[in-house]
């Protein structure tokens, strides 16, 4: 069970509450650039969320300009199931504003072998479908499930094939995988570590940075304003330190989670400027 508050790594660094590695104090003080926080869901692609999310009638070829109205990034489910063509990404991209940020789930069978067999053939095969995402793509998203305990000869394997150009998030599920030596392998290649919140977790874990890029997946069945003002608040001082945050919470029945991601979009905004003014970027 992930334990907040202060520890000290092997390093001798204490980590603040929800930082990891990289220490973080309680009051950062940076004439840096401020990060962008990039909220919003897995998936956009869901009718169901008429009318609570989307107004009634939306067509389904209008969801993602509709979402991406209200939202700044989607993490893409169906690029897990098969990759995505040119063409789809080309319509993705027109639907969107110059801002707006897209993550891919790496598809499973392409990740699977990648991870476990053939890393120098399946990576190449598996990336090359991203390129017509350019700098629209903020990262993609790579899953190794819980079945699946620590093999550190397959994670360099994987790393050692991956473009050093495309940011790379790991999901590492199993617990084995919490681990110092671990953490140093993906820090070394710039690759960020998932931190993911579930209804089985008791208390919400420890965010830790690993890499240029925070990435949150919140997965549990719901959150409350109060749930979202305390993770606004864990987010604030990696934000404030000059790093982009991904924030995704999981599809559900109606388009509420949906909503809860804007919340979350909105309280970002309102914290980097008070004054009124808009903020994305």
């Amino acid at each position: 069970m992930h334990r907040r508050g202060s520890r000290r790594d092997r390093s001798g660094h204490h980590a603040i509450e929800s930082a990891g590695p990289f220490p973080v104090r309680a009051t950062v003080v940076s004439t840096r650039r401020p990060g962008t926080l990039y909220s919003g869901t897995s998936g956009f692609a869901y009718p169901d969320w008429m009318p609570r999310f989307y107004a009634p009638g939306t067509r389904a070829v209008d969801l993602l300009r509709a979402y991406s109205s209200r939202l700044n990034t989607v993490e893409l489910n169906n690029t897990f199931y098969r990759q995505p063509t040119p063409t789809a990404i080309d319509g993705w991209l027109a639907a969107t504003p110059e801002t707006f940020r897209f993550v891919v789930k790496a598809q499973r069978g392409a990740a699977w072998r990648a991870f476990r067999t053939d890393a120098t053939d399946s990576v190449p095969w598996l990336t090359a479908a991203y390129q017509p995402f350019g700098a629209r793509l903020r990262c993609v998203l790579f899953r190794v499930e819980a079945t699946t305990p620590r093999d550190d000869d397959a994670l360099a394997r994987l790393l050692d094939a991956w473009p050093a150009d495309l940011q790379l998030a790991m999901e590492l599920c199993h617990a084995s995988w919490e681990d110092d030596d671990v953490h140093d392998a993906l820090r070394q290649r710039g690759v960020a570590l998932v931190t993911t919140d579930t209804d089985e977790l008791e208390d919400p874990p420890i965010i830790r940075r690993i890499g240029p890029l925070l990435y949150l997946r919140l997965r549990r069945t719901a959150y409350t304003a109060t749930d979202l003002d305390d993770w606004s608040a864990r987010l604030a001082p990696f934000l404030d330190d000059g790093v982009d945050a991904c924030v995704f919470l999981r599809h559900d029945a109606d388009g509420s989670n949906a909503l809860q991601a804007e919340s979350l979009l909105g309280r970002a905004i309102r914290r980097a400027c008070p004054d009124g003014q808009p903020a994305r970027s």
